[in-house]
């Protein structure tokens, strides 16, 4: 497999931020019984997959219908990054934990959306369906991207109790400087795409 399909496969898997997601997650699902935990997580994680896949599909239409370049869509693609990396580096606490309007089980959101397919993870995809030569090659990454993050949030309470708050929010930190680098050099390649080879609308 092409390098560029583990890129697509460990960006798309930061942005997801299972790890992060934990507390959230079991902050949410705690009313439920174990088994329906799973179930929905799975049921969750198989909805986020599906509109991250049809994002693959739409993006040009959503691109032509709002006129925008590829350029511009990079830039803001990478700010939305930088935007998201430094909340993963610089945690001020997650506000829709123990939020009485998720109470129940949760459908759609705020699980499916926006905690797994993020504004972040739905500009990307649409960035890499315009940039991928073969759109199957991206689906096929986004598939092997949710089912890992599927596979840490089925294991969230045994890595919670693993590893702790402080081991989790460690950990983070370390994707969101990876992904810090990735928005910055997103960003570079949006500026000379504008301003270097004049493809601004």
């Amino acid at each position: 497999m092409p390098a560029d399909f583990f890129a697509t496969v460990a960006l798309l898997l930061i942005l997801l931020d299972p790890l992060g997601n934990i507390p959230l997650l079991i902050s949410l699902l705690k009313p439920l019984p174990a088994a329906r935990r799973q179930r929905a997580i799975l049921r969750e994680s198989l909805i986020a997959g599906a509109v991250l896949v049809l994002f693959v599909f739409v993006g040009d239409w959503v691109l032509a219908a709002l006129r925008l370049s590829e350029s511009a869509l990079e830039i803001s693609g990478g700010l939305i990054l930088f935007l998201i990396a430094l909340g993963m580096v610089f945690p001020r606490g997650n506000a829709a934990e123990g939020d009485p309007e998720f109470s129940g089980e949760p459908l759609i959101v705020p699980i499916a959306i926006p905690m797994i397919a993020g504004p972040a993870a739905l500009a990307t995809v649409l960035l890499a369906a315009r940039q991928a030569e073969q759109p199957y090659s991206l689906v096929a990454a986004i598939c092997v991207a949710v089912v890992l993050n599927t596979l840490i949030l089925l294991a969230a309470g045994r890595l919670a109790r693993l590893f702790g708050k402080a081991g989790l929010a460690a950990m983070e930190r370390l994707m969101g400087l990876a992904l810090t680098a990735m928005a910055v050099q997103m960003l570079i390649s949006g500026i000379k795409g504008a301003f270097l080879t004049g493809t601004m609308p």
